[in-house]
Order: C-alpha cells, then structure tokens, then sequence
C-alpha cells in the first residue's frame, strides 16, 4: 500500500511541475509560413490549379483554414493586361461583398476593376505584389496571391464559384469568346490554345477593350 502511494505521489508531483512548465513558457508568435505552390493539373491543354474556385469575373479563392481564405487573379486575367505596372487593393479590415470591386489594375494605359470571389473582411495585403506587380504574371496562384479575406460564409459563396470539374471547360469557353471578339480586328491576337496572347487589351481600340473589360471583368 506503502508503495502505491509513494508512486501516486510522484506521479502528481510531475504532472505539477509540467503544467507548471507550460504556464512559464513564453507565447511562440503566430509565424505565417506564405502560400504553397499549388497542385497544378493539365485539363484541356490548360494547367488547373487544383482546390481553387473561380469568380466569373476571372479571380480566384482558396480556402485554407477555419474562415480564412487567400484570393488573387487567373492567368486569363493577367495575360490579357500584360505587363502590369500598379495594384490598388481594398484596405484591409474593410468588409467586401462577393462580386464588388477587390482592386484595380493598371498598366499600359489599361485601368481594370476585378471584384471578390468571397464576402467577408479583408485581413491582409500582399505588399510583395504591391511592391512588385509583375508576380501576378510570374506566379498568379502563389506569391502573386493579393489578400486574404476572413470569409465566413464561404461555404455559401462557394455556389456561385467555378469550380473543379467545371474549371477547365470554362477556361476553354473564355478563350473561344475572346477569340471571336478579336479576330477581326487582328488575326494574330487570336490564341488556338492556352491563354490569351500578353498585352491584349493594350493592342486593341478603346471600344474593343471597354466591350472586353465588360465582357469578362464585369466592368
């Protein structure tokens, strides 16, 4: 009997000396680790970035844990600004409605609005792309992401998002109907496949590119 209480006894001493341990440790700080590079599949000679969800207004969402969620714009999007000298992104701690402006993009006397894929409220900023825009061509789905959005009904606004199987047939449909605008005016704008030839919307008349601006951005 002896022995079982000599043995309770130092069990509880080192439960005490561990919890005690615990109480002194100082708070770790919440390091952020960045986004990982996404896993990319070739579907209808396109390269889909997998989990990914799309407004039809050519941005995307990712859900990555609990309500928050990091957003930016489709290869279709960037390729057909080219080179990309400015982004003005919503402030943060600002609430966005799915569908309302998210930013403005600027280059080669081409100004485009894209709107949120998510509603929620916008917890930061890229200021790496901010700094340097032309991530958004280089790495669209990773370092060129533009903000995470606490979105807490994602799971609703997920419904009016393309998304897996959809994705690439969309993508394929995107093309065809830029391709149809602006064949006429210069054959060698139009793309078989793929993307966008770079730099469209600099290389065509103002009308042209207001009528794609509202085609494609919801502008």
């Amino acid at each position: 009997m002896s022995i079982l209480f000599v043995l309770l006894m130092f069990l509880i001493i080192l439960a005490a000396h561990y919890l005690r341990s615990q109480k002194e440790m100082p708070a770790r700080p919440e390091v952020w680790a960045g986004p990982q590079a996404p896993r990319m599949e070739r579907e209808y000679g396109f390269a889909v970035p997998q989990d990914y969800s799309f407004h039809p207004g050519h941005t995307w969402v990712l859900h990555e844990t609990g309500e928050s969620t990091r957003v930016g714009l489709d290869t279709f999007a960037a390729n057909l600004l080219g080179n990309i000298e400015k982004i003005d992104v919503m402030s943060p701690n600002r609430w966005i409605r799915q569908g309302q402006r998210l930013m403005t993009i600027k280059g080669d006397n081409t100004s485009i609005d894209l709107m949120s894929p998510v509603e929620g409220v916008i917890t930061a900023i890229n200021q790496g792309l901010v700094d340097d825009p032309s991530l958004a061509n280089r790495s669209p789905y990773k370092d060129g992401w533009v903000a995470v959005i606490k979105s807490p009904d994602f799971a609703i606004n997920q419904k009016n998002l393309i998304q897996g199987s959809m994705v690439a047939p969309w993508m394929q449909n995107n093309i065809s109907r830029l391709n149809s605008m602006v064949s006429q005016i210069s054959p060698a704008l139009a793309q078989d496949g793929g993307q966008p030839v770079s730099g469209v919307l600099a290389r065509v008349t103002p009308e042209v590119r207001e009528k794609i601006a509202k085609e494609f951005f919801l502008n």
